[in-house]
Order: C-alpha cells, then structure tokens, then sequence
C-alpha cells in the first residue's frame, strides 16, 4: 500500500501511517572547496575535445584493480580509447557508477568518493565517507546520491562538487537498496518495517560548489512507500525500468513495485536469493547460489527456472539481456548464457577467477574482472568479443600473473540446523524483545529463524536476529522460543528466559559511541540510564549494518567490548543498546552510535613462493597474493630473507646479497593500520656455482668427444671444452666434440660450466685414435701401365717412400705395396707428385708421415686416408 509521503504520485489505497522513527547519526561529508583538478591522475588516449562524444559511444568504464586504473571500454568496436590512473588505489575494491556525462567513483578500502568530469577528463571533487561495505553511491542524469545503509540516511550530492543539497532523508538503520530505476527515482528498502519508498532527486543550484541551505526548498522527496513484507523479513532489491522488484528472503517471495501496482510472487526456494541491483526489460532473474538455480518471473507473475553447470554456491546474481540471461561463477571465471526457455547457449571463459562485474549499458553487456587483464562486451545479438584492459602498455609492464585458483573445499555434511545460541528475552510495555546468537548452518545457509511465543509466530530474515513482540499482557509471563530453517529444513529450537512486560520500563541510553581498534575489537560505550525507581541489571546491545539487525552481546556495565572476529572487518556497523532492569523490563532501543569499520591486522600472504633468480649472485625472488585486508588497506609488506629485511608494497620482491648456495628462510607480514599480520614463511636457495660429472668420452684420429651433467645450482649455466694448445670450445651442458686434434695423441681434456654465482670445472684424459691410409697404386689399361703398380722398380713409381719430402732415390726408404694400410701422423708440404691415371688423377705437394721402417714420408698422391681422405684432419709436421 502506498502512502504520499510529499507530493507527487499518487499509489493506490489510502495512506499509510507511517510508524515513528528512532532519530538516526548524519553522514558527515566534507565540502570541498576547489576542484582538485590537479590530482596527478595520468591520463592515456584521446584528447580532451573527443570525450563528450566519446562518452556516449556505447561505452562504459571498468575497474583494474591491479593497475589502479579505469579503462574506457568501446561497446561497439569492443577496444579501449582512454584510460585514467587513480593514484593510491592499487588491489583496492573501487565502485563505479556511471552516466553518460558523470562518472563517481568510490575506494572501499579508503571510503574517498571521486567525481571525474568525463568531458574534460577531471577529477572536479572529492570527499570522504567512512570505509568498507555500507555506503553506495547512486547516479542518474544529473543527481547523485550517497546511501549510508548503516544509519539509514539518503544524502542528495552536487556530483560536480560533491556538496550536499539540502536535507537528508532519514530511515531507520540498516536499510538496503539505493539504485534508480529508468524513470529517475531512488529505490530504498526497510527491512525492519518491511516496506520500500521512491525518492526523487531536488534540482540543482545554478553554481557547482554551492550546497542548498536547509529549509531553502531544494531537497530530495520521498515520494512513494509500499508494504512488501513483514517487519525483519531480509529484503533484496533491484530497481527496473519502471519500478522495484524486492525479494523478500525470508518468505521466499518476488514482490513488484510497478506503476502503483505491488505484486508478489511465491517461489520455492531452499536457500537465500539474490538480484543484481538494477534489471532492465520486462523479467526478473532471482539467482539462489546454494541451489545453483535462477528462477526467472515474468511481467505476467509466471515462473520458470533453470540450473547453472558446475558446483559450489560463488554464482553472482545473474543478469537478463537482450531475451537472455547471464549468470557468472565467480570461482572458475566463468559466464553462462541461457536463452528465454532456460537452455544454456554459451560458455564465456575468463582467463582468471575472483569478482566478476557484469553490467547492462548503452545497449551492451559489459562483463569485467577487476583483477584481470580482460573484459568482455555482449552486443544485442549476443557476440561476445573479449577486450584487452591492458593493450598497448599504457601505464607500462605486464600485468602480475593470475594465481591458480585455489583447490575447492571438500564439501560439507549437509543437515538440518542446529539450535541458535543465546536465546534471549526483555520485557517491555505490553511487548517483549527477543535476540539470539547464529544457529549453526550444518552445511546449507540459513534461510529464516522462527520466532513463536504469546500465541504468534514471526519469521525474520538469517541477518535479524532481533525482533520485537508486540501485543503482550502486562502482568504476565512470557517464554519465547527461537529455530532456524535451512534447505533441510527446521532445526531445534531453543527457548528464552521468561519475562514479564510491564509499563514501569528504564529510560534508554541517552547516547551511543562506538570505537573500532587494531586488535579487532569494538568498544561500545553509553551513559547510565535512568532505571526509573529499578536497577538497571544489565545493557543488551544490537549490532546493525546494511540490511541486517544482530545481537553484538551484553553488558552490566555502561560498555561492551564486541570481541575480534564477532563482526566482519570492513564493513560498517552502527550500535543501539536497551537498558533491562532487574525485574527483566527493557526499555526502548537507544539512538543509533556513531558508524565503525572494525579491523584488525592483516591475514597471512597466500600462495608465498621463492625462487632462485638464475642470473644474480646471492639473490632470491619472493611473490606472493594479497593478504586479507582485514578492513583497512594493506600499507605495505615487511619481507625477511636469511635476516635481511626489507619493505615493499608491491606483491613481489627480489633480495640481493645472501651468498652463493645458501638456503634462505623466507618470511612475509602484511602491514595495515592495525600493524603487521602473521607471517607466511617457505624457503629458497640463491644459486651455487655449477658441478660438472663427466659421464664419458670418446674420440677418433681428430677427434674427442667429452659427456658430462652439469648441476647448475639453480642458475643458468654455460659450457665449454679446453685442451692445451687448443681455444676453448663452447657448446651444450652434456656433450660438447673438439675436432682438429692430432691423431694418436694423448689429451687433457677441461669441461667448465659457468653461472652468475661462478665455475665449476673437471678434467678427463682420452687419447686420439690413430689414422690409417691405404697406399693405392692401380695399373692402367695399356702396354707397361698394367704392370706399373706391381713392384717396385728403378726409376719412379707409385707408393715410393722417402726419409724427405721429394723423390729422391737417395733418401728411398722403401715401397708400399698397393693395399698396404699405414698409420699417418702428419702432413708436410714438398716435391709435387702428381698419381695421374693410377690414383684418380690426384695430384698434391702434401706429403704424409707414416709408420714405414720409422716416420718416413710417402706423397698423399698416393695415399688414400680413411675416413674420407681429408688431408686438411692432419695436423702439420
């Protein structure tokens, strides 16, 4: 039912009363005073006259978080055309939110909310907001907003100077929502009243940096509210083109804001849903993880569904587009396309797993992985391209390669739930207040708890573990009893203390105060109430943050120090406290504290590894992925390798000076502002000077061939071979021949292997064999030639002798006959001799030294070698 809170549209029914609200905290944002256009962002591509046009290209601009920058991704020719670095936001989680002429950025790890004029390429402003997950920021056209879903407080901002116009709207805490729908309005929804409201945008003044002042008429209107679901039911929204869709967690159900009009639609669900936070065309896809499953409800209240391939529960929410629908799993990079009847008609392959964005804008589909090098772009008629985030080395180097994913967890037992824990009631005026710690989830996620008592039954979200009963007796006495519902079904329940309501109830905590600390903590504080004639025996206090109400513990004393690990670091959380007198009355809840992100130290660095750097003495490289943050960013990593330390920011380092051969102990800390985390430790070795094995050798009559292994040391090593009288020989690190060798001779041979750390060396004898050749003399076809060859005889003939190098028949010492194998040493040069017809017409001045009555000389005319008769394999004389 809607209610016209100012006017503007009307809904159908009567109004409704709205119920009085607890006086919230402000979201405190600094004015800024100049444009910071000087922000040493760095700018890459086109120039500034090019962007306006540019900007309504069919564009869109993705996150890198490892490169700090956004990249401006063309949907139509799927390439990057500019790209901005964002100083100090390096592995940083960064919102984007977008228009054609606006874009506003907002740093989780730091809470800074940047505004960049996209004609000129500026930052025009920026401001603080408390960090972590809480606070969204909401564009369209000209008006943004900044929700603060802790306090409950919808702030209007200039985005051109980032100042406030006007007043802020004020919810309870812990609403959820804060995106718009096509027609301009802001869609915000109230979990613990179970209803959501339309706000539209004032208009803006004239002047940028000029804020509206209070009461001036230009503030942001809520202009419409309907009932969805029960009060503390969880609620999920997703603004459509015209209107809202809710999923209401807890009852399993769709409810449809349109034109007026509130649908709901029951769907079968085991575990919790889930919606992107803006859906365009006429159908709702509502992703349940747990199931693997998207059920799909069309404008007509239909429902169909389908499953999605592969296991475990990372799905993100899927995304209808141009008559499909698009589901990611985050934990193997992987997009599914289904069309209309829920077949599945394409597989888009990342090329790493974490956090997928997927976007519908300018009429494409835009899919980005912050933390990789690539994005996809899905036109209308579903062609996927895949976009190079990092082409052309814009900021320069590579981007850090993608870790393996880690193994998947072995699955749990899966049952029903257990009983929740702390079972508590207070009473109150004629109503009682019941909390309770989580029940566990034995293996499939928590989909409502129970709550019955006093003849009612109440269901509340897994995330609003605190509830009011109303409608009591005073006088009587009351006991509650609390179960939670999981896929399996209901699990025990527990009952509460019995309480008595009453009207004599303490005052609340005039105020609240909460303070994060390094250790992981968070003390709440509060001044005594005022027990009205009782004692105050005891302060319950409730701990709320984006769409969830939870019991943070209790406290006889006028604070609580919320243990480390109780809440999640880095998201924002707001306190109320309700002061319980001894005869078990509670007051109201006190005003909502101040917003805190608890932190503590970082988480250990994953997947450390060290390596040898094979080209550097004495050096070590250590990588490793980024440390949980632990809700502050991580600083800076301290790295200690064998005792030498140092500090770095990046996931990297390479020490230098630890010696050769030495094993190194690696340790890594994290740094963030609660101080260093636990250290990851692994070991590594700095390269050692190589060690050569001679495995074996041979050799020929020139010849030698050395085998051996070398022991690089974790280098990279080269080698070579030396003998004495002979130049090194360079070859492979396993055999390495030396040829021009002496026939017959006896060897030294040298193998030496060198790295960056030095040498390693080993010798080896081995001899050269001898080389033979075969005196050849053939008689030729006429007269006295077919004796020539037969013996020797006075006069010249072929396979002659000589103690000198000529034919001298005074220095003849003999002659060979034709077949007689000799053994050759060397050659030297004299008388030429030519064998004409009886040795193949071969004709030389060499002649060869052989074993023949001695060393004497026979002429290679007439000495065939072996092995290829190669004169130049002898060495000279």
């Amino acid at each position: 039912m809607a209610t016209i809170d100012d006017a503007g549209h009307a809904g159908t029914g009567p109004p409704r009363r709205r119920p009085r609200r607890m006086r919230g905290g402000v979201v405190t944002i600094a004015t800024v005073a100049a444009l910071l256009a000087a922000m040493g962002l760095t700018i890459h591509g086109l120039g500034a006259a090019d962007n306006a046009v540019a900007s309504h290209d069919a564009s869109s601009w993705l996150w890198s978080a490892a490169r700090s920058e956004l990249a401006r991704v063309n949907g139509i020719t799927a390439r990057v055309d500019t790209r901005v670095g964002i100083p100090g936001a390096r592995r940083h989680p960064v919102q984007v939110t977008q228009t054609d002429r606006l874009l506003v950025l907002r740093d989780l790890n730091t809470g800074q909310v940047s505004s960049l004029d996209l004609a000129t390429l500026q930052i025009t402003a920026t401001t603080r907001t408390t960090p972590g997950l809480g606070v969204n920021v909401a564009l369209h056209e000209d008006a943004a907003f900044v929700v603060d879903a802790v306090q409950g407080v919808v702030r209007q901002l200039d985005p051109r100077s980032l100042t406030p116009v006007g007043e802020p709207l004020r919810y309870p805490p812990g609403i959820t929502g804060g995106s718009f729908d096509g027609e301009g309005r802001l869609w915000i929804a109230v979990p613990s009243e179970g209803t959501v409201s339309a706000v539209t945008a004032a208009p803006l003044p004239s002047a940028p940096a000029s804020a509206a002042p209070a009461g001036g008429g230009l503030s942001p209107k809520k202009v419409e509210t309907y009932d969805v679901a029960d009060a503390s039911h969880e609620l999920v929204v997703s603004t459509l083109d015209d209107g809202v869709a809710v999923l209401d967690r807890t009852a399993g159900a769709l409810v449809t804001v349109q034109r007026g009009k509130v649908r709901t639609t029951p769907l079968t669900m085991t575990a919790p849903g889930a919606l992107p936070a803006r859906t365009s065309g006429p159908d709702v896809p509502v992703t349940v993880p747990g199931e693997r499953r998207v059920h799909v409800v069309d404008d007509g209240g239909a429902v169909r569904a389908f499953t999605v391939p592969g296991t475990g529960d990372e799905l993100s929410p899927a995304v209808a587009w141009a008559g499909r629908y698009y589901c990611a799993d985050e934990a193997s990079g992987t997009v599914y396309a289904f069309d209309s009847g829920g077949q599945l008609v394409d597989t888009v392959r990342g090329r790493g797993t974490g956090p997928l964005e997927l976007e519908v804008r300018e009429n494409h589909l835009f899919i980005n992985a912050p933390d990789s090098a690539t994005a996809q772009v899905v036109d209308d008629r579903h062609q996927v391209r895949e976009v190079d985030k990092y082409a052309n080395d814009v900021l320069g180097g590579d981007p850090p390669p993608a870790p393996p994913p880690p193994p998947p967890p072995k699955k749990p037992e899966v049952g029903k739930p257990g009983a929740p824990r702390g079972v508590s009631a207070a009473a109150g005026n004629a109503q009682a207040r019941v909390s309770w710690r989580p029940a566990p989830a034995n293996g499939a996620e928590i989909v409502r708890y129970v709550v019955q008592g006093a003849g009612q039954r109440v269901q509340v979200g897994a995330n609003q573990r605190a509830v009011e009963i109303k409608g009591l007796t005073n006088g009587e006495t009351y006991r509650f009893s609390v179960h939670a519902v999981n896929a399996k079904g209901d699990g025990p329940a527990r009952t509460s203390n019995p309480v008595t309501p009453t009207a004599a109830v303490p005052d609340p905590p005039a105020a609240v105060t909460a303070q994060e600390r390094p250790d992981g903590t968070v003390l709440v504080k509060w001044p005594a109430a005022n027990g009205q004639g009782n004692t105050i025996a005891k302060y319950v206090v409730t701990a709320t943050s984006a769409g969830t109400n939870a019991p943070a513990g209790e406290s006889r004393r006028a604070e609580l120090v919320v243990p480390a690990g109780e809440l999640e670091y880095g998201t924002q959380y707001a306190f109320t406290v309700v002061a319980v007198n001894d005869r078990g009355a509670g007051s109201a809840a006190s005003p909502v504290s101040n917003t805190v992100v608890p932190y503590a130290a970082p988480e250990r660095p994953g997947e450390l590894r060290a390596s040898t750097v094979a080209d550097r003495p004495g050096a070590v490289t250590v990588r490793w992925s980024p440390a949980a943050a632990n809700g502050r960013p991580v600083t800076k990593y301290l790295v200690d390798l064998g005792g030498r330390s140092s500090e770095v920011t990046d996931t990297q380092a390479t020490v230098d000076g630890l010696g050769n051969g030495q094993n190194v102990t690696v340790k890594v800390r994290a740094v963030n502002e609660a101080g260093p985390g636990p250290e990851a430790t692994t070991t590594a070795r700095t390269v050692a000077e190589p060690r050569v094995t001679v495995t074996g050798s041979s050799a020929t009559a020139t010849s030698a061939t050395v085998t051996f292994t070398v022991d690089a040391g974790g280098g990279r090593a080269t080698c070579s071979l030396s003998t004495g009288g002979e130049p090194a020989k360079p070859g492979s690190c396993s055999s390495i021949t030396m040829t021009g060798l002496t026939p017959g001779t006896k060897y030294t041979f040298t193998v030496t292997a060198s790295n960056a750390a030095g040498k390693g060396t080993v010798s080896r004898a081995q001899a050269t064999g001898a080389l033979y050749g075969i005196a050849t003399c053939r008689n030729g076809p006429d007269d006295d030639q077919r004796t020539y060859c037969d013996s020797d005889v006075d006069g010249r003939n072929g396979n002659e002798i000589f103690s000198v190098t000529r034919q001298d028949n005074d220095r003849q010492v003999g002659w060979a006959k034709p077949g007689t194998r000799l053994k050759a040493y060397c050659r030297k040069s004299g008388e030429n001799v030519d064998s004409w017809i009886y040795n193949n017409q071969k004709q030389s001045t060499w002649w060869v030294q052989v074993d023949y009555k001695g060393r004497n000389y026979i002429p290679w005319a007439w000495l065939n070698l072996e092995g290829g008769d190669d004169i130049k394999v002898l060495p000279t004389c």
